[in-house]
């Protein structure tokens, strides 16, 4: 990550939820707001790791694993030229205002979280799911801010 994009953002504590991102400048629906690079490929799925495939799981350098979970996110994800994960305003982000992501919109299945979801969104499910847990509607509502492959594992199963 850029020193340039270091100043864009600023990792504060959240209380309960641990450390987030929070924008220092504002961003509009569409724009690249993390740019994502592979640090290391996982040989299993963990806690902070991102699905690139059906199988694969990995790690992304810089501040973007501390991108908080909501269940009425501002940003979501698109696949990059080298599989990593670029995030993307789905709507304007504010100066100051924490940057988040659903973690249904990369990984299939979440299983390393607790059991109550405290992301305080009004439409909070809850619980974090995967992406297979995920209604019809809300993977409608993602559309192409979710990776490509969640589709192709849904055709799957």
């Amino acid at each position: 990550m850029s020193d340039a994009a270091l100043d864009e953002f600023q990792l504060l504590n959240c209380s309960e939820r641990g450390d987030g991102i929070f924008s220092t400048r504002e961003f509009f629906r569409g724009d690249i707001v993390m740019v994502g690079v592979i640090e290391k490929e996982l040989q299993a799925n963990h806690s902070h790791a991102s699905q690139i495939g059906k199988d694969r799981y990995v790690f992304h350098a810089g501040l973007i694993s501390k991108v908080n979970h909501s269940c009425a996110p501002n940003c979501g994800i698109r696949v990059n030229e080298t599989g990593a994960h670029d995030f993307i305003a789905m709507k304007s982000i504010g100066a100051n205002q924490e940057v988040t992501f659903d973690y249904a919109m990369r990984n299939y299945g979440v299983d390393h979280f607790p059991d109550v979801c405290m992301c305080g969104a009004p439409s909070c499910r809850g619980h974090i799911t995967g992406w297979r847990d995920l209604p019809e509607s809300k993977k409608e509502e993602y559309g192409a801010f979710a990776a490509p492959y969640l589709r192709a594992l849904d055709a799957s199963h």
